[in-house]
């Protein structure tokens, strides 16, 4: 049965976990695989991994990393950072990864999205926009490389040319509320979210709980990933892996005590 997702987004910068603010300053927090460990014992529902750098520096996908990660996880997995081919595709779901997360590549070269999946099914590609609001007519924009980049494109368009060239699930990620911990643009999940029939992650800006109540009350089946709310705890940040506890989930909302049971 469909149900809320609730996702744990690890960043990863040079093989360690880091956090960033608005895609920028990034923060060591600690291992990424240990993260994972602690992840398993909490029984999260997914987890997605991006490695900040590897597009912006034209790396290749660490798939040492990736071996690890997913040797490591009992839970899903959804890999991102640097993946520009079908081949590359084809080998990190070999490590045993469940979804690949592509993000500049496909915008830049949209017909991958439908390569890829050909290649290793629609369920396991994951379309990643990271959006910023702009001062036009048309109030958001797609960026690339860690934001430096605008694309021109609008995502609520493109969430209908991911669709229609078969990716299998949508992630969208607000630059502006990333690492601010005030909520989520609802807004912008709102855009998306009636543009396209795929499943959608929302990512940026989850501060507590209660803001993935709003967007789970809101829209129902939906993914709400964050990134800082999982890796800090307390109003001076302090470094501590949490994710919410069976009870916890059933109280955000009726809807996902009765989707899960």
């Amino acid at each position: 049965m469909l149900r809320p997702r609730i996702t744990p987004c690890l960043l990863v910068k040079n093989g360690g976990l880091v956090k960033t603010v608005k895609f920028g300053n990034p923060k060591y927090v600690g291992d990424p695989i240990n993260a994972v460990k602690i992840f398993n014992e909490k029984e999260v529902d997914e987890i997605i991994v991006v490695d900040i750098d590897a597009s912006v520096q034209r790396k290749e996908p660490d798939y040492a990393l990736i071996k690890n990660l997913a040797a490591e996880c009992r839970m899903p997995l959804c890999y991102g950072g640097g993946v520009k081919t079908v081949d590359q595709v084809e080998e990190i779901i070999s490590l045993g990864v469940e979804k690949v997360a592509i993000s500049s590549a496909a915008i830049g070269n949209p017909e991958l999205i439908a390569k890829a999946a050909e290649v290793v099914g629609n369920q396991s590609i994951v379309v990643v926009m990271d959006v910023k609001k702009v001062e036009a007519s048309e109030p958001y924009e797609i960026f690339v490389h860690n934001s430096t980049k605008g694309t021109g494109l609008n995502p609520v368009e493109f969430a209908k040319t991911a669709e229609q060239l078969g990716a299998g699930e949508l992630v969208i990620n607000s630059i502006d509320c990333d690492g601010m911990m005030k909520g989520y643009d609802l807004q912008l999940a709102r855009k998306v979210r009636d543009a396209s029939n795929l499943p959608i992650t929302v990512l940026g800006g989850a501060g507590s709980l209660k803001d993935i109540a709003a967007l789970i009350e809101l829209f129902g089946t939906i993914g709400a990933a964050a990134g800082s709310l999982f890796v800090f705890k307390g109003a001076f940040r302090a470094v501590l892996i949490n994710y919410p506890n069976r009870s916890e989930k059933d109280a955000l909302v009726p809807r996902f005590r009765q989707a899960v049971v």
